[in-house]
């Protein structure tokens, strides 16, 4: 007999429909697909209704067994969210570089000097598989209880082969043990690790002959990432090891263009890059090959406020026709958060966003990102039934209470995970 969950008499419904193929640009990432007075019917892990409260209680005659039913009066229901670029998993803490920072110390010296990724790397590198899954499963249960029901997880603080192997393996492991979906991107080129300081194209070698094999014969990841930024690879490097990648049958995704103008964008559009990451120093040039190749840009509007760094300027790109998603970017040096919302909130207070342009980006753009459009992303019939339901009685509230959690209740494949606010039971055990 199948389970049914009954969602019914949302204040809105944000079905984000009609993008699965491709994602939203322009003027239609304005378009959410609201229902009014509506409901959602769940049977086992998939959406089997959407529509209006009275047709939605007529569709319900026809089903056998019992239902259960959650009153959505007062809220807002939107899909599952989907954070496309995260550095889930790793070990140790960074806040004295914050307080360095807040001190005029920039970044990039603070990676020349052994910190950054480079202190992430250390304690990724000490830590057991265990102990890695063990604190990235905190991180994980935080974005759920934010709303996140897909996220995208960067190795990369490994930086040896063994290491980075050790990572994609904790997220493979959080991925079965946990019900949010984990989607793997190898990015062993996150960093030249100290070892190789004198000897970069080596450490590029490495990448190419052993780390990308191994990750990819193993199953281990579906993307392959590379941080292309001035100091750390170049943009002849970074092209050198995306096509390896591809020759692996890995994705390429690129950070590009955050610190300096590189011409990472460019190199996205050259190597169809599934996502440009970053680009807060892209330039013109940058964003029209991005809206020419289709690649999607991934901003990242907390890491800027947290690095206190001007912002990616997504106006520009939503004017030139890129494609934009949002995501956390949960990394232990330059955004330590695992809250949706607030990056949504971010990015309405510091690119500019309209409320229903980043819940489109945080959405169906960012399920794109992930290439999961066809599975989530949307509220549609057929699809895996990921679902948010907000305190708020329309969209632009989600926005307008910012720093707020309004999460009240998560649904992941069907199953309530989030209720009240609060993450049911061990979530460790759900999937």
């Amino acid at each position: 007999m199948k389970t049914v969950i009954y969602v019914k008499s949302a204040e809105q419904v944000l079905t984000v429909k009609g993008a699965s193929l491709a994602p939203k640009k322009g003027k239609e990432m304005s378009e959410l697909g609201i229902i009014e007075h509506g409901s959602v019917i769940i049977e086992d892990d998939r959406i089997s209704f959407v529509g209006p409260d009275l047709e939605a209680t007529q569709y319900l005659d026809s089903l056998e067994g019992p239902v259960t039913t959650i009153d959505a009066s007062g809220k807002v229901v939107t899909p599952g969210l989907v954070d496309p670029h995260t550095h889930l998993v790793f070990a140790g803490s960074r806040e004295k570089e914050f307080e360095m920072r807040l001190q005029g110390v920039k970044y990039i010296d603070i990676l020349k000097q052994g910190g950054g990724i480079l202190s992430s790397t250390r304690s990724t590198r000490e830590a057991t598989l265990e102990e890695l899954v063990e604190q990235s499963l905190v991180r994980l249960n935080r974005l759920l209880e934010h709303g996140v029901t897909t996220v995208e997880a960067k190795s990369g603080y490994g930086l040896t082969t063994e290491d980075e192997l050790k990572q994609l393996e904790a997220a493979r492991k959080l991925n079965d043990i946990h019900p949010v979906d984990i989607v793997s991107t190898f990015m062993g080129a996150h960093a030249v690790p100290a070892e190789y300081k004198e000897q970069p194209d080596q450490y590029v070698k490495l990448v190419i002959e052993e780390m990308i094999p191994r990750a990819a014969t193993q199953g281990l990841a579906e993307f392959c990432d590379v941080f292309c930024e001035e100091g750390v690879f170049t943009v002849e490097q970074s092209e050198r090891i995306l096509e390896a990648g591809k020759k692996h049958g890995l994705k390429p995704k690129i950070h590009a263009d955050e610190i300096v103008q590189l011409g990472g964008a460019e190199l996205a559009a050259k190597v169809g890059a599934v996502s440009a990451e970053h680009l807060l120093q892209a330039s013109d040039e940058g964003i029209r090959a991005l809206a020419q190749s289709g690649t999607i840009a991934v901003l990242l509007p907390a890491t800027a406020f947290f690095l206190m760094e001007k912002p990616a300027r997504a106006r520009k790109m939503i004017e030139e026709g890129v494609a934009i998603a949002l995501s956390t970017d949960c990394n232990p040096g330059s955004s330590p958060t695992q809250s949706m919302p607030f990056v949504m909130n971010a990015a309405c207070l510091t690119m500019k966003m309209t409320p229903a342009e980043v819940l489109t980006a945080a959405t169906i753009n960012a399920a794109h990102a992930i290439g999961r459009a066809d599975q989530i992303g949307s509220i549609e019939v057929g699809k895996k039934a990921d679902l948010v339901l907000f305190e708020a009685s329309n969209y632009q509230k989600l926005q307008y209470n910012f720093a707020v959690n309004l999460v009240d209740t998560v649904i992941k494949n069907g199953k309530i995970a989030v209720q009240g606010g609060v993450v049911l039971g061990n979530q460790a055990a759900s999937n």
